[in-house]
């Protein structure tokens, strides 16, 4: 066989195009209106309705805009709904800003440790050339959320507002992560020169001074103390002075946040299921928790999801959010997208071997508000709550099949009462490292 592509092959290829009509019909549609607007399926969206038997109310769609902080909004959506059935109130909505500042903050802090730790690793493995490829990712964890919140609770939206580098973050990143790299560049010098570990911490003050002045300039300076203020359905004000983020956290909010865990679905021949993992060199707090998973059949993460929205509070999740969905009338549906047959070839990989060859991984983190299940209580398709704000999908909500949910979600939150004992006794396993590029290491 040829090594090389020969005349007489793309003479084939061409004849092959030629003789099949369907191919020019494809064409044509493609090139005027671009793959997926030809490959749609309308007749999936009769099948893919927003009505769900369980159905939870929540507070207004919210917007992440131009950045990439859907696991903080999906979370702060999950924990608000608490402060509205506290307080009586139509909607409410947390500071996203306040919890971007320290996540930046504590992420830069997080890196130049993990280059402090790393010091005698060569500067072209592949070690450091993960940890220098994005120090200040705008993305994160269920766990990461945790030990923010543990450590700086929540505020109010109004309270810190967003600001144009918040709604934008790309601007703000870039210059910060150019200069984490120059840190890290001048701390692995230093310790070429024959610098202490203590020295180069020295150093690293000075250095996270330089980061968070920035953060101040793009994001505002964070509250330590502030007031309260807000009107429940009743029309009656409501007023509380002398708040930080953690005792509004721990006053409205209350949650335990230990108990709510991370369930996984990684079908692949290095996780096996029942046993829990995390991943090297992952987290945003260096004294917090780590990032850790129970790895399960994806049935169980259904199950456990709906147990949970049948005592009526939402669910936090991760997905491949890019495949097999459209942001028109908000549907995610193995269905709704027919490359298959615009192409004419099929796309055949298995979940698990979609990770292992880079083809999908967690990319965006949302909210299950809802779930349709038939007469034997099987799911049918599940409400999703994003953060794209209402002019994506049915007015901010997609709608997901149960199929999709099998192939394209990858791990869901829920509080341990919702576990079986058999689950709640495995995740006291100590659990298996995985590799920082692990799939199951990425940011939603």
């Amino acid at each position: 066989m040829n090594q090389n592509i020969t005349t007489a092959e793309l003479e084939g290829f061409e004849k092959g195009f030629a003789a099949d009509p369907a191919k020019r019909v494809a064409q044509l549609a493609v090139t005027a209106n671009g793959v997926n607007k030809s490959a749609t399926d309308p007749l999936v969206q009769r099948e893919d309705r927003h009505q769900f038997s369980i159905q939870l109310e929540a507070g207004k769609i919210t917007n992440q805009k131009s950045s990439g902080r859907c696991w903080m909004f999906a979370a702060l959506n999950t924990m608000r709904v608490e402060i509205m059935k506290k307080l009586n109130l139509e909607t409410f909505e947390l500071s996203q800003n306040y919890t971007l500042f320290y996540d930046k903050l504590e992420k830069a802090n997080y890196f130049l440790e993990s280059i402090l730790d790393t010091l005698d690793e060569p500067t072209d493995g592949r070690l450091i050339a993960h940890l220098l490829s994005a120090p200040l990712n705008d993305g994160g964890q269920w766990d990461m959320l945790c030990n923010l919140i543990e450590k700086y609770g929540v505020v109010p939206k109004d309270t810190m507002p967003e600001t144009a580098c918040s709604s934008s973050t790309w601007e703000v990143t870039g210059y910060m992560t150019r200069k984490l790299r120059e840190f890290a560049c001048a701390l692995r010098e230093g310790h070429a020169a024959g610098k202490t570990v203590d020295q180069l911490r020295e150093q690293k003050e000075a250095m996270l001074s330089d980061i968070y002045n920035m953060l101040c300039i793009a994001l505002g300076n964070p509250p330590k103390t502030f007031t309260f203020e807000t009107r429940d359905k009743d029309k009656k004000f409501i007023r509380e002075e002398g708040l930080t983020g953690k005792s509004f956290f721990e006053k409205y909010i209350g949650w335990d946040m230990s108990s709510y865990v991370s369930l996984i679905n990684a079908p692949t021949a290095g996780k096996p299921y029942h046993k829990t993992f995390t991943v090297k060199l992952l987290g945003n707090i260096v004294e917090g928790r780590p990032v850790k998973y129970l790895n399960l059949p994806i049935e169980d993460l259904k199950a456990a999801a709906i147990r949970q929205m049948q005592d009526g509070k939402p669910v936090w999740f991760g997905c491949d959010v890019g495949k097999c969905s459209i942001r028109e009338g908000g549907i995610m549906d193995l269905n709704i997208l027919r490359p298959d047959a615009l192409f004419g070839t099929g796309f055949g990989m298995t979940k698990a071997q979609r990770l292992d060859y880079g083809d999908s991984l967690m990319t965006h983190a949302m909210v299950f508000q809802g779930v349709n299940l038939d007469e034997s209580g099987k799911p049918t398709r599940w409400r999703v709550e994003n953060s794209w704000g209402k002019d994506s999908g049915a007015d901010g909500y997609y709608v997901m099949s149960d199929e999709w949910f099998s192939e394209y979600t990858y791990q869901v939150v829920v509080h341990k009462d919702y576990l079986t004992e058999e689950q709640r006794a495995e995740l006291q396993q100590a659990p298996i490292e995985l590799e920082p590029w692990d799939p199951m290491g990425s940011l939603a």
